[in-house]
């Protein structure tokens, strides 16, 4: 089983920085190719950038209230929800589908149930 991770193409877990201005702050963020490329997919199919998908949801945590003490895991996270999403069917396998179109009330919602049946 190990294999399959071990054997991976090194460059997956390459980290390597990227800096890009969120409103005008001038910042530095280092991760691994893996979630780059993962988040280069998230930002394309919206029509985005990674700087502007970055800037995007930073904001959009703000208004949600969210403590960002740790912005890079942050996205880390984002990038691994989206592929547990696309893998329960909730985000398309289609790269042509925009993320913004999906509605997310439902699909949070499903979740929400999901997570307590397993409590129970």
């Amino acid at each position: 089983m190990c294999q399959l991770f071990i054997n991976a193409d090194p460059q997956l877990w390459k980290s390597t920085s990227r800096s890009l201005r969120i409103d005008g702050m001038a910042t530095s963020i280092r991760m691994e190719t893996g979630f780059w490329t993962l988040l280069e997919e998230i930002a394309r199919r919206d029509g985005m950038n990674v700087p502007q998908l970055i800037t995007q949801l930073y904001h959009e945590s703000i208004d949600a209230g969210h403590d960002l003490g740790n912005f890079t895991s942050f996205l880390r996270v984002c990038a691994l929800r989206y592929l547990a999403l696309q893998l329960s069917g909730e985000i398309p396998l289609d790269a042509n589908v925009p993320i913004a179109s999906l509605e997310t009330a439902p699909i949070l919602e499903r979740e929400s149930r999901a997570r307590q049946t397993v409590r129970h």
